[in-house]
């Protein structure tokens, strides 16, 4: 199972999308989903409507590059028109898709060419513009609906596979990861973890 941090890899809730958990994150060896929006022209790393001292963007690109472009970046597209900026601003790197945009925004890019993620969760059970997704954000709000078949199907269609972990939405983690760590596909390359305990995630799908 490949691990992606969840808002960098933060020992405080203080320390989420910010400069420290990114630079962790990546001196670690793993990728990190990214919550992006716009303030002024430039892109920062936000999940709220950004305020003064948001990173760019760009710093966390640096720190990744700088860190030798470990894992992937899941990029967190929190508001709509950023397709053309976003893909400008990842032109160095390799392994990144964009996720979570609204379906008229999704449009954008896939028209575009640029890496994007479906989502699937038990309230979207057709994820919408699958046909040209690079793979699938798999969520899970009220509990962990889907079976390894599912995720199989994904992976034998071509897709790559993000599930996110439990916690990122308040719940315990740990019987869902024995669970899927007991799964044959959980070893496939192209099957990642969202999380906030990347370390322990880490050592539970080794």
């Amino acid at each position: 199972m490949h691990i992606i941090t969840h808002r960098g890899f933060w020992f405080t809730p203080e320390e989420r999308n910010t400069r420290t958990a990114f630079e962790r994150a990546f001196a670690a060896g793993f990728g990190a989903e990214v919550d992006v929006r716009d303030r002024e022209g430039e892109l920062v790393v936000s999940h709220d409507p950004p305020v003064n001292g948001a990173p760019p963007l760009t710093e966390v690109l640096a720190l990744h590059a700088a860190a030798g472009r470990p894992g992937e970046l899941a990029i967190n597209v929190k508001a709509d028109g950023l397709c053309e900026l976003l893909r400008a601003a990842m032109a160095a790197t390799p392994r990144w898709t964009a996720f979570d945009m609204s379906v008229p925004d999704a449009l954008q890019y896939r028209r575009a060419g640029a890496p994007y993620l479906a989502r699937q969760s038990e309230h979207e059970p057709e994820p919408p513009l699958y046909e040209r997704a690079v793979g699938v954000w798999l969520d899970c709000f009220d509990g962990e609906w889907f079976s390894e078949a599912l995720v199989a199907g994904h992976v034998e269609a071509g897709k790559r596979v993000c599930i996110v972990s439990p916690e990122l939405h308040g719940r315990p983690h740990e019987a869902a990861w024995a669970r899927w760590a007991a799964w044959e596909i959980s070893a496939h390359p192209g099957v990642a973890l969202c999380t906030d305990h990347p370390v322990a995630a880490r050592e539970a799908f080794a």
